[in-house]
């Protein structure tokens, strides 16, 4: 009987102690969230019970400058039950993009940025200490989550503040051959130093990108892998692009996973060219909004969901090789498509 008693609590033991080291993280992240509409998607969210959710930008659609009918419209979101059961039960972190930014694709010449600004970072609760606030050049942030053999750092660049201005085809071209190929109005600048993120944001985002963690998670409001759609995204400012690749293999930086918004569709891209390892990128848009005129993506590597849509990025530390999984959920939690990624096969730097 002391026998089995004794092999009983050795396997409690061991599973106790298997248990423990299987830790894990969960963070969602999505985009694209018209306060006039219902939002049943957070139906889903909530039963997640996540350890972080990721608002990506169009957190509200305001495009206005008018600053009292902006704070009127976030209103609106506050007070619907979904989100305000998230931000009671999960921490929430946001990044804007151009609608919650004030005007549709604005850049750095929107005259209300200021007014915007402090807005948008009232209504996520933001210190009143923070750098956010007060820097000259935009609410750029990053956060650090976990303990140091299971860092995740979530990297949240402004792509608005300081945006150069958009290159456009013009109307005829658009109208006759963008269009029918359900691509947008916009082409690469032709200015090869032309930005979204201006100067000294690259300079903290390189320094944020030397920052010791195991995982980093560039959120951006934009899409960063597609290669071209004609639609705002990172491949209208090759400079950013090709600078943010050449800091990843100058600063050897393992484990660097990218999650956009802003589409109006969810997919997931995977770029290998010029590059030491696979970059994946989950886009997740929108939390209401849908796209039925979805754009060509060369590194789109499953399928699309126009539907409206929530990503998740789900981390086991405790496995010998820790596994990466990158889903994008519809309106009830279910699975559109996931990708299992090992961590090995994003940190080839010693």
């Amino acid at each position: 009987m002391r026998t089995l008693v004794k092999v009983s609590l050795l396997l409690s033991l061991c599973f106790t102690t298997s248990f423990i080291k299987a830790s894990t993280q969960k963070i969602l992240f999505g985009s694209c969230s018209h306060q006039d509409k219902t939002m049943p998607i957070f139906n889903a969210i909530n039963n997640e019970n996540a350890d972080l959710f990721i608002f990506l930008g169009d957190n509200v659609y305001g495009d206005t400058e008018n600053m009292s009918h902006l704070e009127h419209k976030y209103e609106l979101l506050g007070n619907n039950q979904g989100f305000k059961k998230l931000q009671k039960n999960t921490p929430t972190i946001a990044i804007w993009d151009d609608h919650d930014y004030g005007e549709n694709d604005a850049g750095k010449e929107f005259p209300q940025k200021e007014g915007s600004r402090k807005i948008m970072l009232d209504f996520w609760n933001e210190p009143k200490n923070s750098p956010r606030r007060t820097r000259p050049d935009g609410i750029y942030t990053a956060y650090m989550y976990g303990k140091d053999s299971e860092k995740v750092h979530v990297i949240m660049p402004d792509l608005r503040w300081n945006r150069d201005k958009l290159n456009s085809v013009g109307k005829v071209k658009y109208f006759t051959q963008r269009q029918p190929n359900n691509m947008g109005p916009y082409s690469p600048s032709e200015d090869p130093t032309a930005s979204m993120l201006g100067e000294k944001q690259w300079q903290w985002l390189e320094q944020e990108l030397q920052k010791p963690s195991k995982i980093k998670v560039i959120a951006s409001s934009l899409q960063l892998l597609a290669d071209f759609t004609g639609w705002e995204s990172w491949a209208n400012y090759p400079y950013d692009r090709n600078r943010l690749f050449e800091l990843i293999k100058k600063h050897q930086v393992n484990g660097v996973v990218i999650i956009s918004g802003d589409t109006h569709w969810g997919e997931v891209s995977k770029v290998t060219q010029n590059l030491d390892y696979p970059l994946w990128e989950v886009t997740s848009s929108g939390l209401t909004e849908e796209w039925k005129n979805v754009s060509p993506n060369k590194h789109r590597v499953s399928g699309y969901t126009n539907k409206v849509n929530y990503g998740e990025l789900f981390i086991e530390w405790g496995l010998e090789d820790p596994m990466l999984t990158l889903s994008l959920k519809n309106i009830t939690g279910d699975v559109f498509t996931k990708h299992q990624v090992k961590l090995s096969t994003l940190s080839p730097y010693k």
